[in-house]
């Protein structure tokens, strides 16, 4: 689950994911983030700033290996 960033490609969103790491020498936890490229079907109308969850799948091209299922 992420939040739509960018809508600019064709079919494809960028989608942010934030985690918490666990720094081993610290003991504490920080905030990461991971960007993720996903096939946004058509019927689907998604837009920067939507929560959407998104599954794997086979590589649709060189950066989506991900597929948006449904709006959050």
């Amino acid at each position: 689950m992420g939040t739509v960033v960018s809508t600019k490609r064709q079919n494809t969103v960028s989608v942010k994911r934030e985690f918490m790491h666990f720094v081993k020498k610290y003991e504490r936890y920080e905030k990461r983030t991971s960007t993720y490229h996903a096939h946004c079907p058509p019927c689907m109308h998604l837009t920067a700033g939507d929560t959407v969850r998104i599954a794997e799948c086979r590589p649709l091209s060189k950066t989506v290996s991900f597929v948006a299922i449904e709006k959050v």
